[in-house]
């Protein structure tokens, strides 16, 4: 899931995990993952990992995470 800091607007921040969403997409995909085993979500500011009133919570918030689950 992308994310991303609080500094823009909600509608830019929205778009540019959008688009953080899709890079990481590609890249996996273009890496040899198969396009049906990945789904990808973002969620603009709305999902804070950190506070957003320092540079180091602000850094920590933008960010693309993963997670991987072992197929059945």
């Amino acid at each position: 899931s992308a994310h991303t800091d609080s500094d823009a607007s909600d509608a830019y921040n929205q778009e540019l995990s959008s688009k953080r969403e899709a890079a990481v997409m590609n890249y996996l995909v273009e890496s040899g993952a198969k396009q049906t085993m990945i789904m990808g979500s973002h969620h603009g500011e709305g999902a804070p990992k950190a506070d957003n009133s320092t540079s180091a919570g602000k850094a920590q918030n933008r960010r693309v995470e993963i997670k991987l689950d072992a197929p059945d």
